[in-house]
């Protein structure tokens, strides 16, 4: 009694067939975790969407973040005062745009391809400006700026209207104080 279409836990599994790659780009939805589609010998790498969606965030600003910000800004300048408050200052003022309205810093990467033509994203570390010029220049200007184009940024966000300008120039703290280049 052989039966060649078996049914149940014991069946095998059907081999696998092997059908043409697709020359359309593969899509992912954003919602799954990272995957690797294999399309032509080559792979994309889709991370999925991180942090709170739109109206959380928009309720965050409106309860929280507008005077949240404030008072991490006025923290962070005082701990700027003092050589040892300094990393915790800059901490703070690299993460402004979470505080006021959950949203992380904006990131720079780059597409490297591998020998099999796989390729990955990784992020892009910049040179930097020797440390000497940076504190020489955070001690004469950028002490001083940094606190104006903060306080510029934050009414830019505080009107709503214009809080894509005010997020940018949040962004841009660590340029504008230290010289820091992304």
């Amino acid at each position: 009694m052989s039966d060649t279409n078996q049914t149940g836990p014991e069946a095998e599994p059907a081999p696998a067939v092997a059908t043409e790659a697709a020359a359309e780009p593969v899509v992912v939805p954003p919602s799954t975790a990272p995957v690797n589609v294999n399309a032509q010998a080559s792979q994309v790498v889709i991370a999925p969407r991180q942090g709170p969606g739109f109206l959380a965030r928009a309720v965050w600003f409106v309860l929280i973040g507008w005077w949240l910000t404030a008072i991490v800004i006025a923290v962070a300048y005082v701990l700027a005062l003092s050589i040892l408050g300094l990393p915790f200052a800059f901490y703070l003022f690299n993460r402004i745009p979470a505080f006021l309205t959950l949203r992380g810093r904006s990131k720079t990467y780059q597409v490297e391809t591998n020998a099999e033509g796989t390729r990955y994203l990784t992020a892009v570390n910049v040179e930097q400006r020797p440390m000497l010029i940076r504190a020489i220049w955070f001690i004469l200007v950028g002490f001083w700026f940094g606190a104006i184009w903060m306080a510029v940024a934050y009414v830019l966000c505080v009107l709503i209207v214009t809080m894509p300008f005010g997020l940018s120039m949040f962004n841009r703290v660590g340029a504008v104080m230290t010289l820091l280049r992304y």
